[in-house]
């Protein structure tokens, strides 16, 4: 998931809008819009619409470190974003609705004792929003609408907790002529937590020019996700290295941890046109205020455990993505689309860390949708992303045995990523 989006966002939020490069700022998309403009629900012209879909996401990291000059790939489990979203009427220009989908997350598994296991082994980390909604259509050209996102999550973290290099040069001391463990990582550490609702506004407008243009904007805000008492669990190499460190790293077992990151704020700006009435183009355009996130700190509450607290300097910078997409009504039961999504990098080339491997990335995509009856619509669309490369990107980390280090490595990612979903309207 983290290939999906830069830093730990995701765009895929739906399978009709997969196809069609993520685009939705500007569209009337009924119960759909919740996420992309809560004002395009004011355009729902059915009592009762459900959309769902799921997005498995099939995505592929390496990463050659400086100091090997060998590539190691990832090892990733498919992650599956998903959104459920339910519409209906109240009155002709009040609709009501509820949206649930994953707005962020990052799955990816380096293995245990790649070079930069001291960085990260693996990571899942997800984030769930439930959002009620409301949209008002003031005039027949005109609407507004708002959700409130009530956002929670958790994260699942392994990394090396002491490294090869540092175990070797202590038992060098300890036991001068000790074998050396070559790249088997001792002992790592595993951070488990869950992150308490936070709650957040979604909010936009819509504006039909004419029939054939019309403009919208949306804000989503940002949410500081908080892990106030995560566990920690030690992991060992072998017996032989548990009895040698566990006077050391004992205390760490069980102990609770905090930590923090943000959910950033997203401004999005999009327009759509028909030229002719069967094709609709859209083009949107997304910044994301990733410079809130300026460090991970993972801080113990046990003031014994201080020199094991992680505050590693993210440094992210504000971000642009943009979206391009088009469908045509083939026929009354067939909807084709395609799309293309450039998605530039936040992470600052000097504090980059593969728990996160950011870079700048294009991402087509296709789809279409198929009627068997007029209430019900089966979307699939299928998007490609092309990471562009991170070449000579460093990260500058504290080795409690060695002190400061600093691990550098060229960087690829590639995903692909299929989407299924059904669309109701009674």
């Amino acid at each position: 998931m983290a290939v999906l989006a830069e830093g730990y966002q995701i765009n895929t939020l739906s399978a009709k809008q997969n196809g069609m490069g993520h685009t939705g700022t500007a569209l009337h998309l009924g119960a759909e819009s919740q996420i992309f403009n809560p004002a395009g629900m004011g355009w729902l012209d059915k009592p009762f619409e459900l959309s769902a879909s799921v997005s498995p996401i099939f995505a592929y990291g390496e990463a050659t470190p400086k100091s090997t000059g060998v590539t190691y790939k990832t090892d990733n489990k498919a992650a599956t974003p998903m959104s459920v979203n339910v519409g209906f009427s109240i009155y002709d220009n009040l609709k009501a609705g509820i949206a649930f989908y994953t707005p962020y997350g990052s799955s990816i598994n380096w293995t245990d004792n790649w070079p930069g296991a001291d960085l990260n082994q693996s990571v899942s980390l997800k984030v769930f929003t439930i959002q009620p909604t409301l949209a008002w259509k003031i005039t027949p050209k005109l609407s507004v609408g708002a959700g409130l996102m009530v956002t929670w999550g958790s994260v699942d973290l392994n990394k090396g907790l002491v490294s090869p290099q540092g175990f070797d040069a202590m038992m060098q001391q300890l036991a001068p002529g000790y074998p050396s463990i070559g790249n088997t990582v001792p002992a790592s550490v595993n951070l488990k937590g869950s992150a308490h609702p936070r709650l957040g506004v979604n909010v936009g407008v819509m504006y039909d020019i004419n029939a054939q243009w019309t403009v919208g904007a949306n804000f989503r805000q940002e949410m500081m996700m908080r892990v106030k008492a995560g566990e920690a669990s030690v992991r060992y190499a072998s017996r032989e290295i548990e009895s040698i460190l566990e006077s050391k790293l004992g205390l760490i077992n069980h102990a609770e941890f905090t930590a923090k990151m943000p959910c950033a704020a997203i401004y999005n700006v999009g327009v759509s046109y028909k030229p002719i009435k069967p094709l609709v183009l859209a083009f949107d355009v997304q910044f994301t205020q990733w410079s809130a996130y300026k460090q991970l700190d993972i801080e113990f509450l046990n003031p014994d455990l201080a020199g094991f607290n992680q505050n590693i300097p993210k440094n992210y910078h504000d971000s642009w993505t943009f979206h391009l997409g088009a469908q045509y009504n083939l026929t009354d039961r067939f909807d084709l689309r395609a799309g293309l999504m450039l998605d530039t990098s936040p992470v600052d080339k000097n504090h980059y860390n593969p728990e996160t491997p950011g870079m700048t990335k294009i991402e087509p995509s296709v789809g279409f949708s198929f009627r068997p009856l007029d209430m019900i619509s089966i979307d699939l669309g299928l998007l490609y992303v092309a990471g562009l490369g991170a070449d000579n990107r460093s990260c500058t980390y504290k080795d409690f045995i060695l002190g400061e280090r600093k691990f550098e490595a060229d960087y690829k990612v590639s995903a692909f990523c299929p989407s299924i979903g059904v669309t109701l309207s009674l």
